[in-house]
């Protein structure tokens, strides 16, 4: 049985949440997506499009559903599945401020949640014209930005191509692993937000290979991204280990982490990933002719690269 994708969308107030997803719901973009909605603060959806609000779940004429959440999440996503036949993709959006994580753990935690749903990625907001003040004396907007898989630099008309590409750098220096698209108005390939190709550590690599060498430590929000790349095989077991210590002395400083292994004596690769305490492991299919290595990223505040490069060098078999 194949899973249902999910996406969850972060970002500042502000920063165009309300555009793109009324762009979800109403145009024809060919893709049957239940939207999320998180009911704290502002309500995104434009109400003229909603015709029945009453009720919790509502369909939209382009075939995609849209609902609140007032209460518990995993009850809201327990409807969607009777619903099954329905969509194709979830979309949840959380609220302005909010470090994502725990929507992201939802799905590592709950049992059902895990047979039938996987987060495909995090995909953040910015607000191209305001975030550079925000990103060094906020914690919460370098937070959104360290969770991200995919980006949307947004409001992009109102910045300069100079600024773009400082700001550019200024992300990459929070999260390594980030694919950044700029939009203007949210005007962007509905598809490019869905497929994030989830935990893609291949295709970041291949975006950025620069980034095992990188960490500017010079900015105050002290988030970083440590990259770790070695060939040959792990001990499944030491790994797991190291890693477990890990998240339990310093999970609440890591936001996410995402790795490839070759383990000894297993013929497919073993993807990672780790939202602060909770790590969820997955097969990632056989290695096939690729060079067997590991690849491992941390993305999270005061990451002590040489221990980390350590800690996980004495796993290798």
């Amino acid at each position: 049985m194949s899973r249902i994708p999910v996406t969850i969308l972060t970002g500042f107030l502000g920063a165009g949440k309300t555009t793109l997803l009324n762009r979800i719901l109403t145009e024809q973009h060919g893709l049957k997506i239940a939207v999320i909605e998180n009911e704290f603060g502002e309500v995104g959806i434009d109400h003229e499009l909603v015709i029945n609000a009453d009720e919790e779940l509502f369909e939209m004429n382009n075939g995609c559903i849209c609902c609140t959440v007032r209460g518990d999440l995993i009850r809201i996503l327990g409807n969607l599945m009777k619903r099954k036949d329905k969509f194709d993709h979830i979309l949840i959006e959380t609220t302005g401020l909010a470090d994502p994580g725990p929507v992201v753990q939802t799905f590592f935690v709950d049992e059902q949640m895990k047979e039938k749903l996987f987060v495909n990625g995090v995909v953040t907001l910015v607000d191209a014209k305001h975030i550079l003040q925000h990103i060094d004396e906020n914690d919460e907007a370098a937070e959104q930005i360290a969770f991200a898989d995919v980006i949307l630099l947004n409001k992009c008309d109102l910045v300069s191509e100079a600024d773009l590409v400082s700001l550019e750098n200024r992300i990459r220096d929070v999260n390594a692993l980030a694919v950044i698209h700029r939009t203007t108005r949210a005007d962007i390939d509905i598809a490019k937000v869905m497929d994030v190709g989830g935990f893609n550590l291949d295709r970041a690599m291949e975006v950025n290979p620069h980034f095992l060498e990188s960490g500017h430590h010079h900015h105050h929000s002290h988030i970083s991204s440590v990259g770790i790349e070695a060939p040959g095989d792990c001990d499944g077991k030491k790994l797991n280990d190291w890693l477990s210590k890990l998240v339990q002395e310093q999970g609440a400083d890591i936001f996410r982490m995402k790795g490839v292994f070759a383990v000894k004596n297993q013929t497919d690769r073993v993807i990672f990933q780790g939202v602060h305490m909770l790590i969820d492991a997955a097969n990632g299919g056989p290695w096939g002719d690729r060079p067997r290595k590991n690849s491992l990223v941390f993305i999270g505040r005061h990451l002590d690269r040489a221990a980390l490069n350590a800690g996980f060098r004495s796993c290798l078999a």
